[in-house]
């Protein structure tokens, strides 16, 4: 089938090739992150969960996003044509949704060739039966997902993380790269890191790790054993609050990677204790801003509603038999923990039943790969070495979309870069992906298809804005507030005046 090198390296190649400079980071100044969908087909029509590990398959990228930013809340707009989140996953998703929009008028509009087949139902498509996408970070997602520990080690390089450990409901976590921005220096990845720790008193400084996980790049996630079920909803301040026991190998964590993304109110919240005990795991989590907090739920959190939801959207539901959901989740080399990963993708929305037919909580695969993103914090600290000035992460997001007009957008602040504020009302201030341009390529679509061959939830009723065609489409929301109810009841939603235009 696939390695998670395989994809790595692909998404790495489009990276390089296929993104423009503009928007990339400065050299020896800035980093970033790129988070990608590729899609998998098998060559000669086999289906994608053919047991045969040696069948061939075409892999394309569909989609990629850059970014480590997003605005604050001050920042907001109800025209919709801000981009509120610009995380490199964020974006990637937002550009596959052009790139599903994009198909369905291939298939519903233009009778042409896509990777949709119609439905059953009326209206109602769904993807050919043997393609799958694979979803590509070079890093892990903030939030839950970067909550990992760090090991004392002995001669071992690396230790592998204990399943029991990611489980337990208060540990801490140092360095995501995505929301600490400058606060650390990052080490080469190929070597122990020394760092001196403030554990118990008069306990002396240890040797940790940089929390990577090689072992775990490609295990079999069927022969996995079954893990505990985490959720937010059962987590309470009065539980334990230490991770310094020890793992299985005989490595003992010592320390834990930190996030930068906050609790959302009505979480339990983190303990701020020194040492093992800071964070709180499986807990929802909003990215952090530079003084005006933000809306925007971390990546974890959303990676885990796609996971349930599908990665389509509200809008897009309409026209689909079924949601889109991602069969893997490949990570680029940084520090990485397979547990925390699980818990916090896949772990925390375990307990959810009665969701409407065709939705469910995914078993994505999850798997890393052991190649390092070029451009990532760490990869340009190493290259720099003793250089001057601080390394930062880049200001700008690039979207590229597989689709045949303009598939690139690239942004600053949420705007295309090189807006002003006198023109950022204006119809060339927005960007392909933003909310709004995405209702309109959606209304574009709805026009080039008779009416009579519309989706039932589309014919029988008058729908106007973008708020209405979302809540119209029935069996997603159902299956929204039905994930909110049993894990994510603390999800900060935006108000319904930020959805009323047209």
């Amino acid at each position: 089938m696939w390695t998670p090198n395989e994809i790595a390296s692909l998404c790495y190649e489009h990276y390089r090739n296929r993104l423009p400079k503009q928007g990339k980071p400065e050299p020896n100044r800035e980093w970033t992150l790129v988070a990608a969908v590729v899609k998998i087909q098998p060559i000669g029509g086999q289906p994608c969960d053919c047991r045969d590990e040696q069948e061939q398959v075409t892999k394309e990228v569909v989609s990629m996003g850059t970014g480590t930013k997003c605005i604050g809340q001050s920042k907001m707009r109800k025209s919709g044509d801000i981009l509120n989140d610009s995380h490199a996953e964020v974006i990637a998703r937002r550009s596959f949704q052009r790139y599903l929009l994009h198909q369905l008028y291939l298939a519903a509009a233009l009778k042409e060739d896509s990777i949709f087949v119609p439905g059953t139902l009326k209206g109602l498509w769904k993807l050919k039966p043997d393609l799958s996408f694979v979803f590509f970070s070079s890093h892990t997602p903030c939030g839950d997902a970067s909550i990992i520990p760090m090991l004392e080690f002995e001669d071992q390089p690396c230790c592998p993380v204990s399943r029991d450990w990611a489980h337990n409901p208060s540990v801490e976590a140092r360095g995501n790269l995505e929301a600490t921005e400058d606060k650390r220096k990052c080490k080469d990845l190929d070597s122990p890191v020394a760092k001196k720790m403030r554990l118990q008193p008069r306990t002396p400084a240890r040797k940790v790790a940089n929390g990577e996980a090689h072992l775990q790049s490609s295990g079999d996630q069927e022969s996995s054993p079954v893990l505990p079920r985490v959720g937010s909803s059962n987590l309470t301040s009065e539980e334990p609050a230490t991770a310094a026991g020890m793992a299985p190998s005989g490595a003992k964590v010592v320390d834990v990677y930190r996030t930068g993304a906050k609790c959302v109110p009505g979480e339990a919240g983190d303990s701020g204790k020194p040492g093992a005990a800071y964070h709180r795991v499986g807990l929802l989590r909003v990215k952090p801003g530079r003084g005006d907090r933000t809306c925007s739920m971390s990546c974890s959190d959303k990676l885990a509603r796609w996971n349930v939801l599908g990665c389509q959207g509200s809008l897009l539901m309409h026209f689909l038999e079924e949601p889109i959901y991602l069969s893997a989740v490949v990570i680029g080399k940084c520090p990485y923990s397979q547990e925390a990963m699980w818990r916090a993708l896949t772990g925390r929305c375990q307990n959810i039943s009665a969701l409407p037919k065709g939705f469910g909580v995914q078993e994505v695969k999850i798997q890393q790969s052991d190649l390092l993103f070029e451009q990532s914090r760490c990869a340009v600290q190493t290259k720099r070495a003793d250089s001057p000035g601080r390394l930062v992460p880049c200001g700008a997001a690039i979207s590229w979309s597989a689709v045949p007009e303009q598939p690139l957008d690239v942004t600053a602040n949420g705007f295309p870069q090189g807006t002003t504020k006198k023109g950022i009302s204006s119809l060339q201030a927005r960007s392909r992906i933003s909310k709004v341009e995405l209702f309109r390529s959606f209304q574009k679509l709805l026009s080039s298809i008779s009416e009579d061959k519309w989706p039932d939830s589309l014919r029988m009723q008058k729908l106007e804005t973008y708020q209405e065609y979302k809540e119209a489409a029935s069996a997603y929301q159902e299956a929204w507030s039905t994930l909110r109810k049993h894990a994510f009841g603390s999800w900060i939603r935006n108000p319904p005046d930020y959805h009323q235009f047209k």
